[in-house]
């Protein structure tokens, strides 16, 4: 099975220590040593030129290869101790105290960021006097990440109000929260007593939470294995059809699919799953020109007749 992006992140930065101990290593014997192929170990050597110690770029990793051996030509300049500039440090410790007032952080994790904001902040100097002047407020997805957090740790049920962007409605529904988890937005995995089902819920589409008396019972349910992204569709979802032009490749690397082919003029046709193929109408409104809806027929015409109903909006302001 090939690795997931977790697992060649963790291979590369034991490579960098590995190559740095033998300059001219040959390919096999390093792709021996991490237990992968030669064509897998060209593809991260092929990544780890583009990484460095700053984002600025002026001191990225030199590491070439003939196909036989490997070659770092800078080793001793990366490995020069780490120096903050002026707006890193700024960055790194505005983050830092934003984090640190999230309410829904455990008091352990919140102590140790703030002695490790303190120890930057010496590090930093002046600069640490800029970041003072700075700050960032985090949306109202804090609140209830606190209370779902609170809720799992005394095994209380929740009710909540809950914006379905497939629907565009309000729901209100109890659930029994199973745990948190963060997949580019923050979600809450729980037992959903109105749908007597296993139920993703985001975040920053709660309107309204509340911890109830009742207890949580949750039925026993082997959790879902997340390394491979939150959506995974199923080989028995409705299959979509969407053609996109140049401007639309994006669909292709934000959605899983079962293939995509190459289009004249550089676009992509490609053909997915998904349970809830109605939520594909926002990606048609979305695409605009960039793209459309082929199949199923019936959702072509629901996203069509939203967009002709959108502009007629405009139309009217």
């Amino acid at each position: 099975m090939a690795a997931n992006a977790i697992d060649q992140t963790r291979r590369m930065l034991s490579l960098v220590t590995y190559l740095r101990e033998r300059p001219g290593a040959h390919v096999a014997d390093v792709a021996r040593a991490f237990g992968i192929t030669e064509d897998e170990l060209i593809s991260d050597l092929d990544v780890l030129p583009m990484c460095g110690t700053s984002f600025r770029g002026g001191d990225l990793l030199d590491i070439d290869t003939d196909g036989d051996r490997i070659w770092w030509h800078n080793p001793d300049d990366v490995a020069e101790p780490l120096r903050l500039a002026a707006d890193e440090a700024t960055a790194l410790l505005v983050a830092a105290r934003a984090v640190a007032t999230l309410p829904g952080l455990r008091e352990g994790d919140r102590d140790a960021l703030v002695r490790a904001t303190a120890k930057l902040e010496a590090a930093a100097g002046e600069a640490a006097g800029a970041s003072a002047r700075l700050s960032v407020t985090f949306e109202s997805e804090g609140g209830v990440f606190a209370e779902v957090d609170r809720a799992i740790s005394e095994r209380k049920r929740l009710w909540v109000r809950y914006y379905s962007p497939a629907r565009d409605e309000l729901t209100e529904r109890e659930v029994d929260p199973i745990r948190l988890f963060a997949v580019g937005h923050t979600y809450m995995e729980a037992w959903c007593r109105l749908s007597e089902a296993r139920r993703t819920f985001r975040l920053d589409r709660v309107a309204e939470i509340r911890i109830l008396e009742e207890a949580a019972a949750p039925p026993e349910l082997e959790l879902r294995d997340l390394s491979e992204g939150l959506v995974q569709p199923s080989a028995d979802d409705p299959e979509v059809v969407v053609e996109v032009g140049p401007g639309g490749r994006w669909v292709a690397e934000y959605y899983p699919h079962d293939r995509a082919d190459e289009l004249p003029g550089g676009g992509l046709r490609i053909t997915l799953r998904t349970p809830d193929p109605a939520s594909l109408k926002r990606l048609a409104l979305r695409l605009g020109s960039d793209g459309r809806i082929v199949s199923p027929a019936v959702l072509a015409d629901s996203a069509r007749e939203a967009a002709t109903a959108a502009l007629a909006a405009y139309e009217g302001v």
